[in-house]
């Protein structure tokens, strides 16, 4: 089942695609993080401003150290040692659509821990957009039961895995300057 649903949803990404898919957090919408149009069709559907940047889904250190100029080691003890689902926000990404680039040159990238995300990232072999499935400044999504009429209409494949699923918070997120600084933005 999960082989399948993966090999749908790399196939609606390589299109230029949205999809909607069940995250290690809260429901995502996603698609390819080097594709600037299909980016920008996830702004509009969230009717969410181009300036607020996304998280960035990765499925491992390989792969992140890809899209970063430079992994501040901290990160990797960070992550080696965190017991919940954790963004980190890095300077300086690279080879990503500039429109998921935040103004001050950041990325906020998560190594996801989600068996159905790992074997979508490592297939479709590029990082993906993560952003909660809801209209902007409404509330997140809990369950997909709790997702909006509009936001299931809006993308071009809904993944049909964990539905059933409740998931009570988003990750927590930390912004690592390359000059060492460690600010804690979401617990």
């Amino acid at each position: 089942m999960i082989d399948g649903e993966v090999n749908k949803a790399v196939q609606i990404l390589n299109k230029g695609g949205i999809i909607l898919y069940p995250t290690d957090t809260i429901w995502g919408i996603g698609c390819d993080a080097t594709n600037y149009d299909a980016i920008k069709r996830i702004y509009k559907l969230k009717q969410r401003e181009e300036s607020k940047s996304m998280i960035c889904l990765v499925s491992d250190f390989n792969m992140l150290n890809q899209y970063v100029e430079d992994v501040p080691e901290v990160a990797y003890d960070i992550l080696k040692y965190t017991n919940k689902p954790t963004t980190i926000i890095y300077d300086k990404p690279v080879h990503i659509a500039k429109n998921i680039v935040a103004e001050d040159d950041t990325l906020a990238i998560r190594i996801v821990n989600h068996d159905f995300c790992n074997q979508l990232i490592k297939k479709f072999k590029k990082p993906i957009v993560s952003t909660s499935a809801n209209i902007s400044d409404q509330p997140s999504p809990k369950s997909y039961s709790e997702i909006s009429p509009r936001i299931l209409k809006g993308v071009d494949y809904v993944v049909n895995l964990d539905r059933e699923k409740k998931s009570t918070k988003a990750s927590s997120i930390i912004k690592l300057s390359g000059d060492g600084m460690v600010k804690i933005i979401r617990k």
